[in-house]
């Protein structure tokens, strides 16, 4: 059992990755698409990322037995609100949004009578905009769903089978601990990169340039890290303050431990950190959850996108 007809509201990355997933491995499905600004909406038509791209959100949702939110995290409960009445009595409403609590409270406040289930596919790129979308965007990903107390099975079920026909991996969780988990995996990452992107900003003027024309690999990787929406990440640290917040006080005690090994000339707990976290990255490329190609293998991807 999976839906056959689908809405999508917000055509980026996630949302045009999604309408064309599910023409190309939900064949049999029909995906509706509606994006505020006028200007994607155009282009998500050029590029087909959705059977039809409707000029208002009551249109696309009409006729919807999944409604996906693929706006920031900040204006969900904006862009759902409105809705109440056009979406479908048995539709399911989810969305793509990486922090679950706050989400999950306000698409509940925004439409009551509805059944909602979060879910969160971890996968995306530095890229934002109709033109990033790619189908096998979530092929081998983890999707994380985030069901509420009490939520319906089969809805449940439906769901996360349209998450796997899709490719990902779905992984049920609490949004507590989601929040907590994806803290440290993606969005303290993320603060770390804009910091460190920022402060090399700042010395331009001091190095002369030097900074960015002699990037080596790993300023290089935060800054790929550092290019993600600006929108998105700011509605995320905000959403999911309290489990950052908790995040960046440890990180700032681990790093305040190595300023001191490298003040006292502690080589042996160096070496012992730095053998302990290159485990992790070996780790995540057997996951299948990265690649150890040069450059990560992303090369190659960004040739395919270019010929696509």
């Amino acid at each position: 059992m999976t839906f056959s007809q689908i809405a999508i509201i917000g055509l980026g990355l996630q949302g045009g990755s999604i309408g064309l997933a599910i023409q190309e491995y939900l064949p049999e499905a029909r995906v509706t698409g509606y994006d505020l600004d006028p200007a994607t909406r155009a282009r998500a038509a050029e590029r087909g990322l959705c059977h039809t791209v409707c000029e208002s959100a009551e249109e696309a949702v009409a006729e919807a037995e999944l409604v996906i939110f693929c706006v920031p995290p900040g204006a969900i409960g904006k862009a759902a609100k409105p809705l109440r009445e056009a979406i479908p009595p048995e539709c399911l409403v989810s969305d793509v949004g990486s922090s679950k609590k706050r989400i999950a409270a306000d698409l509940a406040q925004a439409l009551p009578d509805h059944i909602v289930i979060p879910a969160h596919p971890v996968a995306g790129t530095e890229n934002s905009g109709p033109d990033a979308g790619f189908a096998s965007l979530f092929q081998g990903r983890w999707c994380i769903v985030t069901p509420p107390e009490h939520t319906d099975l089969l809805k449940l079920s439906t769901l996360v089978e349209f998450w796997e026909t899709l490719g990902a991996n779905v992984e049920l969780m609490s949004p507590e601990h989601h929040d907590l988990v994806l803290a440290v995996t993606s969005h303290l990452p993320h603060l770390i990169a804009y910091t460190i992107v920022g402060t090399a900003s700042d010395l331009e003027d001091v190095t002369q340039s030097e900074v960015i024309k002699y990037s080596a690999g790993g300023f290089r990787d935060f800054t790929r890290i550092a290019a993600s929406d600006p929108t998105m990440w700011r509605d995320v640290f905000l959403s999911n303050k309290e489990a950052v917040l908790t995040m960046l006080q440890r990180f700032t005690e681990d790093l305040s431990a190595l300023q001191r090994a490298i003040r006292v000339g502690d080589g042996e707990a160096l070496f012992d950190q730095f053998t302990r976290t290159r485990a992790i990255r070996r780790s995540i490329i057997e996951e299948g959850q990265d690649d150890s190609r040069p450059d990560f293998g992303r090369s190659d991807h960004v040739k395919k996108t270019k010929k696509s």
